[in-house]
């Protein structure tokens, strides 16, 4: 199961989830342990999920057209959507001051 490191506001959050689990899938039915994770629409259109990367990119997908046309060159910076993400390894997550200002969709 992987291991989820999440990081906002100065604090640190830890916990499992299942294989395969997609984090704001997870947020949705209430089954997530980060109660602070910002979303929206969760399809890749609003982009406040976005989160920066700090470990385990290595073991992510390529990012998707979504990703590329919501985040661009921030992608570059470690940036990516978790809607658009479905873990199998360990990862750290950090989201302070996400990238996307024109966010359409409201957080949960």
């Amino acid at each position: 199961m992987p291991q989820v490191t999440f990081h906002k506001g100065g604090k640190t959050f830890r916990d499992e989830v299942a294989d395969g689990a997609n984090l704001v899938v997870r947020a949705g039915i209430k089954r997530f342990p980060f109660p602070h994770l910002s979303y929206g629409c969760g399809m890749g259109k609003c982009g406040k999920c976005a989160c920066r990367v700090l470990s385990g990119a290595e073991h992510l997908p390529p990012p998707n057209w979504k990703e590329e046309q919501r985040l661009g060159a921030r992608l570059a910076a470690g940036w990516r959507l978790v809607c658009q993400l479905w873990l199998a390894h360990d990862i750290e997550l950090a989201q302070d001051n996400a990238p996307t200002e024109d966010a359409r969709c409201t957080s949960s």
